[in-house]
């Protein structure tokens, strides 16, 4: 949001600082200032010239070489505005300066004549939308002096803009307006504040009013997000354009001036801070305004001329026939101000901020009275709003009349309670980690429009209403006030006085900590954490059935609509992406999925997974050996089961069609099974553009995670012997599973075997080779090569005998 320090002048005095030492200060007592801009720089260097001679280009025949003076130099410029001529009096900017439209006006050739800076039409100036042609002085002024600068023949100021981050006043509506913010300068600053909005001033704009009847009434229907609803009726209004100085106010700020009516609207809405609509009453169907919630979805044409669906429940302001605003929002096309209207009924109100933000965001429409309803405003500054905006409208229209008086429905604002936080200087100044006076607490509070009843040990801090509305609300925030404005920089930073213990870690968290280290640090695996909230797309493009999960009612965007009943979806996602820039990766992630549940509305369950990518091979059997060993070293007790249709995983859905059709196994954990180590069918990866293997992990933690785990680690001395390897390779059909191998094996009575893995899977023509590497050692002697061709042979006997015969 732009703020003109010209702007603020009118309510305070400003120092004579450096405008960035003035940025500095209010960034550091109230929001962040993100730039500090100067306007009207160009206006001091542009001078008033007449124009001596007129020269057609020899080059160009819509050019002119025009020779001119501004009473002690000559110059001379191309021009190809159609209006010059002799004896005129225009407006010339030098070679160097910088215009409004962001030209800066450089040495250049035109067409072979070089041209010594620019004559300047109003719009060059900053003065006007367009222009015909450059500026007549000599129809404006009456004799222009020559060699006048802009600034002074315009009798303008140059000004300084803070653009200040509208996310650090979110919770300061009061601040969302040029007074509010020049109450903080004059906090700041330590100077008086100009309140020209005082009881006299009110009682003389009232006294404006007629005996007449309104011809507009008000009723505001229930149900409706409106907090209370103003109105007035004016006759005898001219639509023209608007005073210099309120145009260029307006467009300094970043707002096109339009209108007079529309001007004067859109400045009290930045000078107070609440915006307002003035009607075209004759538009109006009927005497009434009625402020309804819509029935049936409707069709509305908005001032930006866009067509808009409402829904049913959307709030709006219309006559006995249609819509003629959408509440809090933007006004109609068809009530809205134009070059005939004369008579006129002014609306100021107040409507519930949610309410405004949720039809706001449904309709992707933010505007600058939206952006300010959304922050709760305070209904108590309604009437000032409205007599503000009579007090200019009178002003600009002397002959305008006031029919009838104010009007008024909605909730009763009498009923409105202040707010008073009981505090004392002892307890500011204990949080403050500061001694600061109770004078100066006062000067500080009073200066906020925050009036102090009491002493220093018991004060009543009774709040204005327009600092009620969500932002001072306990003691805390009168310490924020102080500290603030005090400045939190000249606070000596101290050490916290507590007690510091180490925290004992949960046995969940024990759990995690242990299983991330590992995968870290054996696993080479990194962690990542993926979004809980998902969208349909994501789904339909995993082929994930969501199942009537939960979805949220207002959620930020689509693809994040659907709280994740799986991280499969998820690590997908997450695979494509890292798929485009690596050959290879592992990563894991500890999260949560949600399922809706009758009684507890929401099961959340923390869950393991992990997901190892591979171009070239199948990751499946290196993800076996790593979850196996992660179980391992937790001390979960696991089985690892074929696919049983008795007995169906928990972890992933088995009919999902993602899932391959041989690489699978399920994790079977504490007599559940809450864990799967699968890959990722081919079709699935296609519908995520990956080229490659991908094989995924996942163990439902929940069941387990909350109960400390025994350590079963035995140790014992490095075996003095040497032990003794034995490989063998077996061929089988593509679709035996690995497992049913190894498992052919475990029966095997050899103490001396101590572990048989898999070495190697090669497939070709629909069969695979798999190597099996057995390791024998004996701790207490060397093995013998006789034991070992025993051994060996048995190895390769049970083999055969199982059905799985050695490669020849």
């Amino acid at each position: 949001m732009l703020i003109s320090i010209d702007w603020i002048k009118d309510f305070v005095k400003v120092p004579d600082l450096d405008a960035n030492e003035i940025g500095s200060k209010f960034t550091l007592a109230t929001a962040e200032v993100e730039d500090v801009l100067s306007v009207g720089d160009h206006l001091e260097a542009i001078t008033v010239v007449e124009v001596l001679e007129k020269e057609k280009h020899p080059e160009a025949d819509k050019l002119n070489l025009v020779t001119f003076t501004n009473g002690k130099d000559k110059f001379q410029v191309v021009c190809g505005a159609a209006n010059v001529r002799v004896g005129m009096r225009t407006a010339y900017a030098p070679l160097g300066i910088t215009l409004p439209n962001g030209l800066t006006l450089e040495p250049k050739k035109i067409r072979g004549v070089l041209s010594e800076g620019m004559l300047c039409s109003e719009e060059e100036l900053g003065f006007a939308e367009d222009s015909a042609g450059i500026i007549e002085l000599d129809k404006v002024f009456d004799n222009p002096e020559l060699g006048k600068n802009m600034l002074e023949l315009y009798n303008e100021k140059k000004d300084v803009l803070l653009d200040v981050d509208n996310k650090s006043l979110t919770h300061r509506p009061d601040l969302w307006g040029h007074f509010g913010i020049a109450r903080e300068f004059a906090t700041i600053f330590e100077n008086e504040l100009q309140n020209p909005f005082n009881e006299s001033w009110s009682k003389d704009l009232k006294s404006k009013f007629s005996s007449d009847a309104a011809p507009m009434k008000i009723k505001v229907e229930e149900g409706t997000s409106c907090l209370g609803y103003f109105g007035l009726s004016v006759d005898n209004v001219k639509v023209g354009e608007s005073p210099l100085w309120m145009k260029k106010r307006l467009q300094a700020v970043g707002l096109r001036p339009i209108n007079n009516i529309v001007d004067i609207s859109n400045y009290v809405m930045l000078e107070l801070g609440i915006p307002l609509h003035i009607f075209d009453r004759e538009k109006i169907s009927g005497d009434t305004v009625v402020i309804s919630s819509l029935k049936d979805e409707t069709e509305f044409t908005t001032l930006d001329e866009e067509k808009r669906k409402l829904v049913a429940g959307d709030t709006v302001i219309g006559d006995s026939d249609k819509p003629l605003v959408l509440a809090g929002i933007m006004g109609g096309l068809n009530s809205g101000v134009d070059e005939n209207t004369s008579k006129i009924f002014i609306e100021v109100a107040n409507w519930k901020a949610a309410e405004v933000r949720k039809t706001s965001t449904r309709l992707g429409l933010r505007t600058d009275s939206s952006s300010r309803y959304e922050k709760t405003l305070d209904s108590l500054m309604l009437e000032r709003t409205l007599l503000r905006t009579l007090e200019y409208i009178l002003k600009e229209n002397p002959e305008a009349k006031v029919i009838g008086d104010i009007q008024y429905d909605g909730p009763n604002l009498s009923e409105i309670k202040p707010v008073s936080i009981e505090s004392s200087a002892a307890k500011i100044n204990k949080a403050l980690g500061k001694e600061v006076s109770f004078d100066e607490m006062k000067r500080i509070f009073t200066s906020l429009d925050i009036q102090i009843e009491g002493s220093a040990d018991k004060f009543i801090a009774h709040i204005p209403s327009y600092r009620a509305t969500k932002d001072i609300e306990t003691g805390s925030c009168l310490v924020e006030e102080i500290g603030r404005v005090i400045g939190f920089d000249n606070i000596a930073p101290t050490s916290p006085k507590l007690d510091i213990s180490p925290v004992k870690l949960s046995p969940a968290q024990k759990l995690h900590r242990s299983m991330k280290n590992f995968m870290v640090n054996h696993a080479s695996a990194f962690e990542v954490m993926t979004y809980p909230m998902i969208g349909p797309k994501l789904l339909k493009k995993a082929m994930y059935d969501h199942k009537g999960g939960l979805e949220l009612i207002n959620a930020l965007s689509k693809d994040a609509a659907l709280m994740r009943e799986s991280l499969v979806p998820s690590f997908l996602e997450a695979a494509a992406a890292n798929a485009k820039n690596s050959s290879a990766f592992k990563f894991f992630e500890i999260g949560r999925t949600y399922h809706a549940n009758d009684k507890d509305f929401v099961k959340e369950e923390s869950v393991y997974g992990a997901l190892y990518f591979d171009k070239e091979a199948t990751p499946f059997m290196d993800l076996l050996n790593d979850t196996t060993r992660l179980l391992d070293s937790v001390n979960i007790n696991y089985q690892l089961n074929d696919r049983n249709p008795k007995f169906k995983s928990n972890a992933v859905d088995e009919d999902w069609n993602g899932i391959h059709p041989y690489e699978f196994y399920n994790l079977r954990i504490q007599g559940k099974m809450d864990g799967v180590i699968f890959s990722v069918h081919p079709l699935v990866l296609k519908q995520f553009k990956i080229k490659g293997n991908v094989s995924i992990a996942l163990v439902n933690m929940s069941a387990f995670e909350s109960r400390p785990q025994k350590d079963k680690v035995k140790y014992q001395p490095l075996a003095k012997f040497p032990g003794s390897t034995f490989d063998c390779t077996v061929e089988v059909s593509e679709e035996v599973a690995v497992g049913d191998i190894l498992k052919s094996l475990s029966k095997l009575k050899i103490k001396e075997l101590t572990s048989t893995t898999i070495a190697d899977i090669y497939k070709h023509d629909n069969m695979k080779s798999v190597t099996l590497r057995s390791e024998f050692l004996d701790p207490n002697s060397t093995l013998s090569g006789e034991f070992i061709t025993e051994a060996s042979n048995k190895i390769v006997e049970t083999l055969e005998k199982n059905g799985f015969p050695l490669k020849k």
